[in-house]
């Protein structure tokens, strides 16, 4: 299957993007380089990779999307709580629907952040709206997510993934950020290339089934990549991005994605540095898609 990526190409510089890949039917049908495939900051996308964390350690009886923050971080819970707080549970975090004021644990405020418990810093900024009711984008409930996974496996997010997602892949071992102490920072700074985070895209393709391993609970995949909430676009599930013809995305910015389109299956993969990643994805949706 030869595919014409020309508008692609003519706006590739541009754009700035640098691997793009696409699979169909589980076969390799693009692969175009703009630069040397290496790994790269993932950023939010490490977010999805968070949400199967949870996935997994549902699946494994660590953890309940139900239990209620106040309980999972009894320890650095506020002495007051509010309504709000007492409300939230999980889920919540998985859905930017966690009910803070603003967002927290962004870029500009991890370096200087005074706090080195991100647990109690994240639980005491304040609850504003009724958990689950309305979208804000921040990094507190993803980090929040992979702090309970790690607790409760009793290591770090990379570890625990190593035997359960990464392994099976044939993803070596990568690096993660972490934060102030040390535990992986789940919302963001995992390294991966291109061509691992399409195998990514592919997993979740197959709902979590690898080479006939059921990795990730194919309920779970299909709850995760569902609209949990609304937000103002087309929707968002568990840490994943809902989008055009009825696609779902694990989403990072300058334009790291791996975009699942389960009714034409395929998968689009692509690494870039734009600074208009929106534009950018637009592009090469609007040229791939409709040739599949």
């Amino acid at each position: 299957m030869k595919m014409d990526i020309s508008a692609i190409e003519k706006r590739a510089e541009e754009m700035r993007i640098l691997n793009l890949r696409v699979l169909k039917d589980g076969n390799l049908i693009l692969k175009r380089d703009w630069d040397d495939e290496i790994r790269r900051n993932q950023y939010s996308v490490s977010k999805s990779f968070t949400s199967i964390a949870v996935g997994i350690a549902q699946k494994e009886g660590l953890l309940s999307l139900d239990e209620r923050l106040c309980d999972v971080f009894y320890r650095e819970i506020p002495d007051h709580p509010s309504a709000f707080l007492q409300k939230a549970t999980v889920r919540d975090l998985l859905t930017m629907g966690l009910g803070q004021e603003k967002p927290e644990l962004m870029g500009e405020q991890r370096i200087f952040l005074e706090e080195r418990n991100w647990v109690k810093y994240c639980l005491s900024r304040p609850f504003v709206n009724e958990p689950g009711t309305k979208f804000l984008y921040s990094n507190a409930g993803p980090y929040l997510a992979g702090m309970l996974v790690q607790r409760r496996a009793g290591c770090d997010l990379i570890h625990y993934l190593m035997p359960r997602l990464f392994e099976p892949l044939e993803i070596r071992r990568t690096v993660w950020e972490t934060d102030a102490d040390g535990f992986t920072f789940g919302s963001g700074g995992l390294f991966l290339c291109v061509t691992e985070l399409l195998k990514f895209g592919q997993l979740l393709l197959q709902e979590g089934n690898w080479n006939g391993r059921q990795i990730v609970p194919a309920e779970y995949i299909r709850e995760a990549s569902g609209i949990r909430i609304d937000n103002q676009s087309e929707g968002y599930g568990y840490l994943f991005w809902r989008g055009p013809y009825d696609s779902y995305r694990a989403d990072g910015k300058y334009g790291q994605f791996a975009i699942i389109l389960p009714k034409r299956h395929a998968v689009i993969a692509m690494q870039a540095e734009s600074r208009d990643a929106s534009s950018m994805m637009d592009c090469c949706m609007d040229t791939i898609v409709p040739q599949l």
